[in-house]
Formats: structure tokens, sequence, C-alpha cells
């Protein structure tokens, strides 16, 4: 089973209020808020060695390498012969993905033109939700808050750092697609094992009588 802990309704509940407030504050906005431009300041434009890693995080967000990605963590799972949990892995990463992806368009904030939707990164909500199912299988039934939330704040904020260093988000886009991640992993967590129980009970045989 994929296991799921009662921590994290909270932390997907408070996740999914950050981005609910952030989106309201800067949609229709094109341009940065005060703390936006005083990160802005100090990491964008880095120079090499530092932008090749910042490109290199950023290219685990763009489909090849999103694909490659999520296909072997997939893949390992089933290696493993844990078939929920490969499940889990495609559809806990997709779903954010999908909601940012929407969430962009509801939003309305934009970064160098308004063609260039921003709110909330993609990108960002990609690397944490990986990171957080990868996580949890880790973990299993002993899963504590700390390491697990740590092991997605690390990754975020790498994600965050090469996004804001190659102007592609503000930081707050960052911060709202890491919340975004954070908000539906474990409800499709949750959806994978309802739906994995259901189908179990429907092919298990009755009971002779």
């Amino acid at each position: 089973m994929v296991v799921l802990h009662g921590w994290l309704g909270l932390a997907s509940g408070l996740a999914a209020l950050v981005v609910v407030l952030l989106g309201a504050w800067y949609a229709g906005k094109g341009e940065p808020g005060p703390v936006d431009g005083r990160i802005q300041d100090a990491v964008y434009g880095v120079e090499p060695p530092w932008r090749y890693a910042a490109r290199g995080l950023d290219s685990l967000g763009e489909p090849l390498g999103a694909a490659l990605l999520v296909g072997a963590v997939a893949a390992g799972c089933l290696l493993l012969r844990r078939p929920r949990a490969a499940v889990f892995a495609v559809v806990g990463v997709a779903l954010p993905v999908l909601a940012a992806t929407l969430l962009k368009h509801l939003v309305g904030r934009t970064i160098h033109g308004d063609a260039n939707l921003s709110y909330p990164s993609g990108h960002t909500a990609f690397l944490t939700a990986v990171t957080l199912v990868l996580a949890l299988l880790a973990a299993g039934p002993n899963a504590r808050p700390l390491p697990v939330l740590a092991a997605v704040a690390v990754a975020g904020a790498a994600m965050a750092w090469a996004q804001v260093a190659l102007g592609a988000h503000y930081a707050t886009d960052t911060l709202a697609g890491g919340c975004t991640a954070l908000a539906l992993v474990p409800p499709a967590g949750w959806l994978v094992d309802r739906a994995a129980d259901r189908l179990a009970a429907r092919s298990a045989p009755g009971d002779p009588t």
C-alpha cells in the first residue's frame, strides 16, 4: 500500500492555503513583489559554473527530463513488485503539474511580457512532487514529518533557485509551485489507494456458501 500519514493532511491544507492566497494577491500582475525583487537581485544572472547547475536542474522539469525521471521511479517500483507505488509515482507527480498549468491560466501572472505565464512554477511543482513521492515510499509506515518535509524543502529550494537564477520565475512563483505539490500529492495517494482497494475487492473471489 501507499503509506500516507495523518500529519500530511495538515501540511496539505496549509500548502493549499498558501497557493490560494498568493494567487489572489498576484493575479493579473506582471512585476515582482518586494520579496521577489530582493531575491531576484541576489541570484538572477549567475555565472558559470553555477549557471550550468541551474540549467541542469531546469532540465529535470522539461518534458524529456521529467518523463525519464518519473519513468525511472515507476520502473523501480515495478521491479520491486509494488505496482500501487508505481501508479502513485505517476499520478502523484502528474496531478500537481497539471494543476500548476491550469493555475497559470487562472491567475494570469506574467514575467518578461504578457505571453509568459509564471504563477505557479511547474518546474518547482514537479521536482517537489517527485521528492515527496520518493520520500513517502522510502520512509514507509514509520515516516516522520521532519525528514520527509526536509527532503521536500531541499529539492524545492534547489529548483526554486534555478528558476529565479535563470529568470524564468519570481520567487513567489516557485514557493507556490512547491506548495502546489505538497497540497496535491497526499490526495493523489489517497485516490490511488481507494481505487486499488476497490479493484482488489471486485477481483476477489466470493466467499463459499
